[in-house]
């Protein structure tokens, strides 16, 4: 299959750059013909967090989160692991009984999993990164409610920039919907590339999916596949 096409990326990053501004207040944008362009529009809320903010910066911020009801019954935060300069970065969707208990992500039956397919890509775990979009485990392992993507995700959002990984891949629906904000199923997102802000996004089947569906592992692979041409 093709690699992305490079304007298509492109494009689709100015889109969610200008989403971005939009949603923080920015209301206009002024012009300028000369050398350097003029102030953004005074009516805009404070800047963003900086794209230079390491993940440190970002797990202080986090603290002790009380953002939502998810800190009323989990152990431990479930912020990430791996290298703050991995080249792939894999976001799943919130911690389970395992991960709540250890503090990390993916250390359960499917982070043993996880762990095999990342080997089999050519990586030790160390060399990537691995987050959720839940730092939180949703009592029962329930799915996340919207209220507490809303509160959590930036979080995750924030992880990705700070990285700036050459792939995202999105292991199963909530992980792959929040990230490109979609609402198609997995089953049709995976298999291809999308844009996540100038970033090739792979969406994939969970490896809790797997576990109980293991015919799937071969579509997984060659999702991976794909990825890993990325990597050449």
């Amino acid at each position: 299959m093709a690699e992305p096409d490079e304007r298509v990326l492109l494009a689709g990053a100015l889109k969610r750059y200008l989403e971005e501004l939009r949603d923080t207040g920015v209301e206009e944008l002024e012009y300028a013909t000369g050398a350097a362009a003029a102030p953004v529009s005074q009516t805009q809320s404070p800047a963003p967090p900086s794209l230079a903010e390491s993940l440190e910066d970002i797990r202080n911020e986090l603290g002790d989160c009380r953002r939502c009801q998810l800190c009323e019954t989990r152990q431990n935060i479930v912020f990430g692991v791996g290298s703050d300069s991995a080249k792939v970065l894999f976001v799943g969707e919130a911690p389970g009984r395992d991960e709540d208990l250890q503090g990390e992500p993916f250390v359960g039956e499917a982070g043993q999993l996880l762990t095999k397919m990342i080997k089999a890509m050519g990586y030790e775990r160390s060399e990537v990164y691995i987050c959720n979009v839940i730092k939180c485990r949703p009592p029962e392992n329930r799915n996340p409610l919207p209220a507490e993507i809303d509160n959590c995700s930036p979080f995750m959002q924030r992880q990705i920039k700070s990285i700036a990984p050459k792939a995202i891949v999105a292991l199963g629906t909530f992980s792959s919907q929040t990230l490109l904000g979609s609402k198609e199923p997995i089953s049709k997102l995976r298999g291809h590339f999308h844009d996540y802000h100038g970033i090739p996004l792979m969406p994939t089947f969970h490896p809790a999916f797997l576990l109980r569906s293991p015919e799937k592992k071969r579509e997984v692979w060659s999702d991976l596949q794909q990825v890993m041409k990325l990597m050449v």
